[in-house]
């Protein structure tokens, strides 16, 4: 039975609300009057979608979306907004919110939007279910020098380890910090070629030249290239841009005191010190990170 939490201050528009998605089929609602009360609720209860008000009392809306984001990734939220509002939905929006309707067209669009929203909530617990039947994964992945590309592709993953049994919980955050410092310096130190010194310095300057270059030549036309392969004994992560490459061995030592405030080499310790084993091809374009099950390790 799908269970559908409402935060809404209103008591006439809790009415409203009750009366529109009465007919849906075994459906439960249940209202809350401010954000406070709808956090308790989403302690006690798997809710599949959460359709609140944008301004509630003594609790702002944004807020609430941003914890309901972090805290409970699976569950959808739907944003209803009052005239004048949606530039603030809009925003809602770029934070994670999967809808929004101006109240004044809930009589029109609110049972087809809860019904949509249902589908896909039930459509991607579905496939998360399927990716914790994993045993072993094997993936390859072609990415564009665009960094909005990353955190999904690292939650993917993230999924995956977690799913086989290699890591546990700390040590799957450990493994993604190395992936998302591993696609950083494949884009911008090895596609886009910037020197990480620039960031050291004005980082107006670093991020403008970054911009510059995803769209010109030969820049704009490198790829970067993700082979993934992982069982609950050991995950073997390749990482490969298509730039000019570097000698790791000149990267300065990031943990000598002349250097813990600079931005040079930083990401290379933390692979080295999340993973088991960091190595770098001829070329320096290409970084493979190995990561050992603690049974495996154990072990030998």
């Amino acid at each position: 039975m799908p269970n559908v939490l409402v935060v809404d201050s209103s008591p006439v528009d809790q009415k409203i609300i009750a009366r529109l998605l009465e007919h849906l089929p075994d459906l439960r609602l249940v209202f809350t009057r401010n954000g406070e009360e709808g956090l308790n609720q989403l302690k006690q209860n798997d809710f599949h979608v959460v359709l609140t008000d944008l301004v509630i009392p003594g609790f702002d809306g944004f807020d609430l979306l941003t914890h309901i984001m972090s805290h409970y990734p699976l569950t959808p939220v739907i944003l209803m907004t009052n005239v004048g509002n949606e530039a603030a939905a809009v925003k809602a929006l770029q934070l994670g919110a999967s809808g929004y309707l101006p109240k004044k067209s809930l009589n029109e669009n609110l049972v087809d939007t809860i019904e949509n929203v249902l589908d896909e909530s039930r459509a991607e617990r579905e496939r998360l279910k399927l990716l914790d039947c994993i045993e072993k994964s094997d993936f390859s992945f072609v990415l564009e020098n665009d960094a909005n590309m990353f955190p999904p592709l690292i939650s993917f993953l993230h999924r995956s380890v977690r799913a086989v049994g290699l890591c546990d919980e700390t040590s799957g955050i450990h493994v993604c910090v190395s992936l998302e410092e591993a696609l950083n310096n494949a884009l911008f130190h090895g596609n886009l070629e910037l020197d990480s010194l620039l960031r050291d310095g004005d980082q107006k300057t670093y991020h403008n030249l970054a911009a510059e270059r995803r769209v010109t030549d030969p820049y704009c036309r490198r790829k970067i290239y993700v082979d993934v392969k992982v069982t609950a004994e050991e995950g073997c992560f390749v990482v490969r841009d298509e730039g000019p490459g570097f000698d790791p061995q000149l990267v300065p030592d990031p943990t000598a005191p002349e250097n813990l405030e600079k931005s040079s080499g930083r990401g290379l310790l933390l692979m080295k010190t999340f993973m088991d084993d960091v190595r770098h091809n001829k070329l320096g374009n290409q970084v493979t990170m190995i990561k050992r099950s603690a049974h495996k390790e154990a072990r030998e």
